[in-house]
């Protein structure tokens, strides 16, 4: 006999914790809504989870570790203002301790805010996402933002937390956003697969229509809204300037697919066993219909309609998005005259891991919206 015991009707479960101690006590589901949620069953629980709440309010806490007996615990602690603090809890005295705080150089007080954001699509779907706002913002200011789809895309999703990039981009005065768009997981399987052969087009609507709410709000200039990504985030940004040539400013491709014909002929050998699922799930040129929509979607079959200024980014050694998709856009373009700064690496794969070269790339990210946003006052200083 199988028996419900917890449910959530918008959000996925992520975990249960058991108490070995208790004779494997149920103690507390966890799911993933606007923020991490953590749902106390057992009156054990309850009592903890109340006494580390008003310890730490506004704040995420996990359980990193415990001792067999539950006399001590490690707690870890997140915010979007907190990069990370270990605190041990001793359970007799009822004690707090700070064990580490991963970050110390960091102020709380200079950071800025994580909001969730709901809003619904042109279709009447429910989108979820998160506008990170500087100071500035708060004040009453529009400012400029940073259109941020994240990677993937199946399954994966944003979340609340401690976000270093968009920190990095409040700090120069910049707004982010970032939408849970269709196929982003943690919303349940109808959200998921609603996205299925959605890429670079409802997935890409939902991503517009989220930076038509946030300007809605007041909170972002609607003329100065660049979009950014890595991977699938990076192809979004080159979709996007071509799908909606006059909403964005400009756009920086990292690491990001061109053409879906070229990227399915270059998977690498370790992606091989999914390759069905994932033509499934994005596009097989083998169906008529489906090659139709890759021609449609693929943004090197439509570089005349690229009237904004793009940055690419990419990793020579890159395994899951070869060089040759940035390579194609960039000699496109190059070859109508377009300049496209382009910076490679050739120590680097899908992504850049080296400190000195994500240093680079950020220096000249900063530098390229300075530029592009029309932040006069900054643009000196990154333009090196």
């Amino acid at each position: 006999m199988i028996k419900k015991l917890f449910a959530n009707d918008d959000f996925d479960i992520t975990g249960v914790s058991l108490s070995r101690n208790r004779n494997y006590e149920l103690d507390y589901y966890t799911f993933e809504g606007e923020k991490q949620e953590i749902v106390p069953v057992s009156d054990y629980y309850k009592k903890l989870h109340k006494r580390i709440t008003e310890e730490f309010p506004n704040k995420e806490y996990s359980i990193a570790d415990k001792t067999d007996d539950e006399s001590k615990y490690l707690v870890f602690l997140q915010s979007d203002k907190l990069y990370g603090e270990y605190w041990s809890y001793n359970v007799e005295a009822n004690k707090f301790e700070l064990l580490y705080n991963l970050m110390p150089q960091l102020k709380g007080e200079d950071m800025a805010e994580m909001r969730p954001i709901t809003f619904k699509s042109r279709d009447g779907k429910t989108i979820h996402g998160y506008i990170t706002l500087p100071k500035a913002a708060l004040e009453g200011q529009k400012v400029p933002v940073i259109v941020n789809p994240h990677g993937g895309p199946q399954g994966v999703r944003d979340s609340w937390g401690f976000n270093p990039e968009a920190q990095l981009f409040a700090s120069r005065g910049y707004a982010t956003l970032q939408v849970n768009f269709r196929i982003s997981g943690g919303y349940g399987r109808e959200f998921l697969e609603s996205g299925f052969k959605q890429i670079g087009r409802k997935a890409m609507d939902d991503v517009e229509d989220g930076l038509k709410y946030v300007i809605s709000q007041g909170w972002v200039d609607p003329d100065k809204a660049a979009i950014y990504g890595g991977s699938h985030g990076g192809y979004a940004v080159l979709r996007g300037l071509t799908k909606t040539p006059d909403l964005y400013a400009a756009g920086v491709d990292y690491v990001g697919v061109s053409n879906l014909f070229t990227f399915m002929e270059t998977i690498p050998p370790y992606w091989k066993p999914y390759e069905k699922i994932l033509r499934e799930i994005w596009y097989d040129e083998k169906v008529p219909e489906e090659k139709t929509i890759m021609e449609e979607v693929s943004p090197v079959f439509h570089i005349d309609k690229i009237k904004k200024p793009l940055l690419v980014v990419q990793g020579a050694n890159d395994p899951r998005v070869n060089i040759d998709e940035s390579d194609q856009i960039v000699r496109a373009l190059r070859a109508k005259g377009v300049d496209v700064p382009y910076m490679v690496k050739y120590d680097e794969g899908h992504g850049f891991g080296k400190e000195e070269n994500r240093i680079d790339l950020y220096k000249a990210m900063l530098g390229f919206y300075a530029k592009h946003l029309k932040d006069e006052e900054l643009a000196p200083q990154f333009r090196d």
